[in-house]
């Protein structure tokens, strides 16, 4: 299968719309009031608790869009108005916001979003062909949008998908076909290349939630449990990490 081109506009970016001209004729936006702007329940306590944890309300702008998301399935003018409302900002500042991040969609799409990065780790290791054989997949299903993604950070297990935020790889073309499937029937996206169940250097990583091949799980247990010296939770033996933080250091011999 050939690589797909991948869409660019006029200014080099990958995203429509960024950069269409303001409407003048428009009165300036206020910030909705409360009275008339219906916002769910839900969504209200989770803006609150994310404006909770910032000195400025503007800095919880990220993550209350994404939470409207995940409501609405896209940032619609709706989901604009109820966050704008909740925190106390215009619409306009939260559609600049995220008309800039490429995971807060302004235009309707599928609610499922499987990215398959194409930036150059991924790109050498055949992140485009797997992108073109993905598409090819899914198919025209409208809960589903499948795009290429610059850089989701996961360049070790390249080439890399990423299925509503979950990262998976290596990916290869055998994999596909199921994947594809998985995606659309809501299942568990290729269970075994789940980068957060890798196994780990540190053989206490994750030990409580699955069995590293190869470990005994029931003597991992035993070891994080049994208490060190100085009441301190970690482990009494000195591991290839070197000795756990906060030992003091050794007397020095005489010269």
């Amino acid at each position: 299968m050939s690589m797909p081109d991948v869409k660019r506009y006029s200014h080099g970016s990958r995203v429509p719309g960024w950069d269409d001209a303001v409407d003048l004729s428009k009165d300036p936006q206020e910030i909705p009031d409360p009275a008339t702007t219906p916002v769910p329940t839900e969504l209200r306590e989770e803006i609150e608790r994310h404006i909770a944890k910032y000195p400025d309300r503007r800095s919880a702008a990220i993550p209350a869009l994404a939470a409207a998301q995940e409501l609405h399935g896209w940032c619609s003018p709706e989901a604009f108005r109820q966050v704008a409302c909740v925190m106390r900002l215009t619409p306009a500042y939260l559609v600049a916001v995220a008309s800039f991040y490429d995971m807060l969609d302004t235009q309707p799409v599928g609610h499922k979003r499987v990215y398959v990065c194409t930036n150059i780790s991924c790109s050498l290791r055949g992140g485009r062909k797997l992108l073109g054989e993905l598409t090819e997949a899914v198919g025209d299903d409208p809960d589903v949008q499948v795009r290429g993604f610059e850089c989701l950070g996961a360049c070790d297990i390249a080439p890399m998908v990423s299925v509503d935020g979950v990262f998976l790889g290596p990916v290869e073309s055998d994999d596909v076909a199921e994947l594809a499937r998985q995606v659309r029937d809501g299942e568990d996206p290729l269970p075994a290349k789940q980068l957060i169940k890798r196994p780990s250097a540190d053989p206490h990583a994750n030990s409580r939630e699955w069995d590293a091949p190869g470990t005994d799980f029931a003597e991992v247990e035993s070891e994080i449990d049994r208490p060190a010296p100085g009441n301190s939770p970690l482990p009494a033996e000195p591991s290839s990490f070197g000795p756990p933080m906060g030992t003091p250091d050794p007397p020095e011999e005489p010269a």
